[in-house]
């Protein structure tokens, strides 16, 4: 806002009884009237900041995404020397499909924190979406020697080594993602998924039926199952049962692709063809064609 200035009027000459006197009257000085404005002092910015960080928190977890990663935008702004802004920025902005901008937040994260296993392992997680699986292994061996006790990095560590085909060290990161969690499903069912691939039915059809236990309805290890049962005894009323629950909750995985995104090995997926092509099956999977496309909701990455 522009200052307002107050000009004052120089003192007149006074004439008393025809003598010429000067009347020197002090004067004070023009002074401009500046509206108060405050400057935020760093403890201000970093409650500001703090309290928007929040906000953009509540707003991931309530699925808007986009609208959070423009509030951490203006965290990092505010607070640019806080690696828990750039984290929620960086979750923010892979939520939005914004991997490559994620992957700077995360580097600038780890610059201010390098040692914080965290921040190793959201950038294992996104070199394992963007199909980098070797570099994934690496930072999130990295995180694992500064806490070795989390789960979701084992389960990442799990998919990162049946991608660089190293089946028996993935089944050990799957166990132990959950023995520190029992009721990691995922990392149970990626258990039997590996298992099923090196002949163990028998093992691998016990997790599956475990996972089930744990989530009812979830629809891979529904599917699963119901391939690895129908590949023992074809056309068995468990395996299609299975087979419909699962193709009405998840239509994708009727696709081998998805399939195949979902690390579901060859024998799986050629049993699975063989279950599908069940004449008793025939409608769930026309249905399941026509709705495939969608979002899974079932857990798994």
């Amino acid at each position: 806002m522009a200052a307002r200035w107050l000009r004052s009027l120089a003192a007149a000459p006074l004439m008393l009884g025809g003598l010429l006197a000067v009347s020197l009257v002090p004067v004070p000085p023009a002074r401009a009237l500046v509206p108060y404005v405050m400057v935020p002092g760093p403890d201000n910015l970093e409650g500001a900041g703090l309290g928007i960080a929040q906000v953009a928190a509540r707003l991931l977890r309530l699925g808007q995404a986009d609208d959070a990663a423009r509030l951490a935008a203006l965290v990092v702004q505010l607070i640019p020397d806080d690696p828990r802004g750039w984290l929620l920025l960086a979750e923010a902005q892979l939520r939005s499909n914004q991997p490559k901008q994620a992957g700077v937040a995360l580097e600038r994260a780890r610059a201010l924190d390098p040692r914080n296993p965290v921040i190793l392992f959201a950038q294992g997680a996104l070199a394992l979406r963007q199909n980098n699986p070797s570099q994934a292994s690496q930072l999130i061996r990295e995180g694992l020697k500064l806490d070795n006790r989390n789960p979701g990095a084992y389960f990442d560590l799990g998919n990162a080594l049946i991608l660089m085909g190293q089946n028996g060290d993935a089944l050990a990161a799957f166990e132990k993602a959950s023995g520190l969690r029992g009721d990691f499903w995922e990392a149970i069912n990626n258990q039997a998924l590996v298992l099923f691939e090196q002949g163990k039915d028998g093992e691998a059809l016990q997790r599956w039926r475990r996972v089930l236990k744990i989530s009812p309805t979830a629809a891979e290890p529904m599917l699963a199952l119901a391939a690895a049962l129908n590949a023992k005894t074809p056309g068995n009323s468990e395996s299609i049962e299975l087979a419909h629950q699962a193709l009405a909750s998840d239509p994708n995985y009727v696709l081998e692709a998805y399939q195949k995104e979902q690390l579901w090995g060859n024998r799986l997926r050629a049993a699975t063809s063989s279950l599908l092509g069940q004449a008793a099956l025939k409608a769930d999977v026309e249905r399941a064609q026509a709705n495939a496309g969608g979002n899974s909701d079932d857990g798994e990455p």
